[in-house]
Formats: C-alpha cells, structure tokens, sequence
C-alpha cells in the first residue's frame, strides 16, 4: 500500500512478477477494495499464484515509525512482516516507510546474532560492474564495529549473487590512510586485521561508480545522499541526452537511429532497474522499494527478494557472521 503510486504501481508490478518466475506466489496484504480493482486485469493462469490478505490500516511516510508497534499492528507493513515471521512467506517488499519497515523488521524478525543493526544495501551502476552500497539510510551514525559488520553483510550478498570471492571498500574523503573520520579509520583496521574479506581500502565517491569495489561501505547518512544524488544524475544524463541526441552528427553517421542509442544508454544508467534495497542483518528478508518507484521499478524490488531468497542471504550472513565471530575469539 506504501509508495507515492500506491496499488496502481504495485499491483501491475506484481503481476510482473508472477508472470516472469512460475515458482512465484505472492501474497499482497492490504485494503482488499483498493486491490481488487487492480486484480481484475490479472491472467487466468495467475490468478491461483496470488492472495489477498486485507488490510485497512495503512502506515503513509508522515507517520512516526514509532507508531507502528504501538498502533499499526494491523496495517500492511506490519502484516506483511508477520507473515515472515510466522514463515508463511520468504521475504516481504514494501515502498512504504522506511523507519517504520525497520521498526517491524527488528521487533518481529529480530537480527541476527553477532550484528548490532540492520542495514540498506543498494545496488548501483558502475563502468565496468554494478556494485553494492551500504547502509544507505537505517543508521545515520555508526560506529568502526557496525561498519564492520556491514562489509561482512555486504560481502555475502555480493558473493551470493557472484558466485566468486568480492572486494570490499570503505567510502572515504581520500584514499590516505589518515583520512577520514575516526570510525572510519577505525574500521579500516579492522577490515584489514580481518582475512575472511578481501579489503581493498578507502574508495572515494568520485571513483564510487567505477566499479573499484564489489561492496562499498558507508553510514546511512552518507549513504543515502549519495544513492539519491545518483539517481538524480542519471535522470539529468538521460534528459540532457535526449535532447541533443538527434542533432549528433555520429548518430547520421553511424546510421543508427537516435532513439536506438539512446534507449541502449538509458536503460544502462535506469535506475529503476536498480531499485530493491535490501535490509540486511535481519533474520529474515525484507527488501525495500524506492516511494516514487514507477511499475518498472517495483518490479524489480520483487526480483531481487526473489534472488536474496534463492540464495538464503540471511542464513548466509549469520553463518558467516558466526565464523569469523569464532576465528578472532
């Protein structure tokens, strides 16, 4: 129910969903009324690969997610968490409130053993590779042990998704050892001292979309002012593009169509083919949409909770939490 485009986004990208992977079954929690005008348009053959669990309450972004353990049990968000919970289902996604889908996340799943908070981790583009970015928004401040915690969260849904070891960074003012905040440098230490990551240094945001490091770590404060700078320059790219394309004397040249190139280089830097957050360090997967995700979007919020739980990310983390937890006792 959450996000700027509520139902008559995330419906027709649920649809989306089932129809790209037959092993899907989705529940959709929220106001049967408002969904089911949405449903009617759902193929025959969908239709016994989806429910509804209604809910009338719904949490909106001006909220206190404080709220939602005191009041909003019985709204979509906190429904959908406790059908994790209860493991009815695999993973929940929400473009709802943020504060709020932590809140539920950590009373109801609870986090993993060995790891102090839950952390976002998007994904974003780079020259060469995508790469991952984390917290970009649950914890604006954080400290060398979080930090840590969150390149050993990071590296297990890179390698998950990889399938080969990945490299870690830290995003920092400059690549000097003696830069940077204390608990940054205080994290290097201990990603350093560390020899189940590959640690590769400091990563400057300037180098961020190179592709330098498969995992980029980061507090949330940071982190989200960098993913939505991002993606605010992607769409700025793509209308200046749009714009002067037409007249480029290498697209007569080359005898491709301006829109040909165009819809290539558009769909590289999308980034609603980016959009999926995922909450790390809970037991259990919960993925997080951007609110102003367009259908396009939300559908891959849903991919990638697909993904996280074809490779049983957070089994993963706990697991590897646990081990280098044992090795540097």
């Amino acid at each position: 129910m959450g996000g700027e485009g509520g139902v008559e986004t995330t419906v027709p990208a649920s649809l989306q969903a089932l129809q790209q992977n037959p092993d899907l079954h989705l529940i959709l929690v929220g106001d049967e009324q408002r969904l089911q005008p949405c449903l009617h348009s759902a193929a025959v053959e969908l239709r016994s690969r989806f429910s509804v669990v209604h809910s009338a309450k719904t949490i909106t972004d001006l909220d206190n997610p404080r709220d939602v353990l005191r009041s909003s049990r019985d709204s979509s968000l906190f429904l959908a968490t406790e059908l994790v919970q209860k493991g009815e289902v695999e993973a929940m996604v929400s473009a709802g409130n943020t504060g709020a889908m932590l809140m539920a996340g950590r009373h109801l799943l609870k986090t993993i053993p060995g790891i102090q908070k839950p952390a976002i981790v998007a994904t974003i583009p780079g020259a060469r590779q995508q790469s991952y970015l984390l917290d970009v928004g649950a914890n604006l401040q954080c400290d060398a042990q979080q930090l840590f915690e969150f390149a050993v969260m990071g590296s297990v849904l890179a390698e998950s998704l990889a399938g080969h070891s990945c490299t870690v960074g830290l995003l920092n003012i400059g690549e000097e050892q003696y830069k940077g905040t204390e608990e940054v440098r205080a994290a290097a230490d201990m990603l350093e001292a560390c020899e189940e990551l590959h640690y590769i240094g400091f990563v400057e945001a300037n180098a961020l979309f190179e592709g330098l490091a498969d995992v980029v770590v980061c507090d949330g404060f940071v982190g989200n002012v960098t993913i939505k700078s991002s993606a605010g320059v992607a769409n700025v790219i793509k209308n200046l593009l749009a714009a002067q394309v037409e007249e480029s004397l290498l697209t007569r040249l080359s005898g491709l169509s301006s829109t040909s190139i165009l819809s290539r280089l558009t769909e590289q830097i999308n980034p609603q083919r980016f959009n999926g957050a995922s909450l790390l360090g809970l037991q259990g997967s919960m993925v997080k949409s951007h609110g102003n995700a367009t259908t396009e979007g939300f559908f891959y919020a849903i991919q990638q909770a697909v993904r996280e739980v074809e490779h049983a990310v957070p089994q993963l983390i706990a697991e590897r939490v646990a081990a280098i937890m044992a090795a540097n006792n």
